[in-house]
């Protein structure tokens, strides 16, 4: 009963992504910003879309950071450097499906506290 309700979860998550990536895309000069969120770590990368590359990316789980928004607003410090260092100063911000809350709220703030735009 568990694995049939984790199975549906997982798909009702799957068909969220799939909504949200349908209406925004990345290019060269404005990267899609992908943040992955679980419980143990924060994953974010800026994707360009276009020729199908990653550009730049921050691994909170390496920078000893947990999950929450204190640490989340610190990892997109970092992030916003790397984006920075990299010449964007413009991204598109894909939540992934996730609510845009708490976390990902903190996350999407930090970086425009950092002078990214979205």
């Amino acid at each position: 009963m568990r694995t049939k309700l984790l199975k549906q979860k997982n798909a009702l998550k799957k068909r969220r992504i799939t909504r949200v990536r349908a209406k925004i895309s990345g290019d060269e000069n404005t990267p899609r910003v992908a943040l992955f969120k679980s419980n143990r770590a924060l994953y974010a990368q800026a994707i360009d879309d276009v020729n199908g590359i990653t550009l730049a990316s921050v691994d909170g789980k390496k920078e000893g950071q947990k999950v929450n928004k204190e640490a989340a607003t610190e990892v997109a410090k970092i992030f916003a450097d790397n984006l920075k260092a990299k010449g964007i100063e413009k991204v598109v911000f894909d939540r992934r499906g996730d609510k845009y809350h708490g976390v990902v709220a903190a996350f999407a703030d930090g970086l425009r506290d950092n002078g990214i735009t979205l």
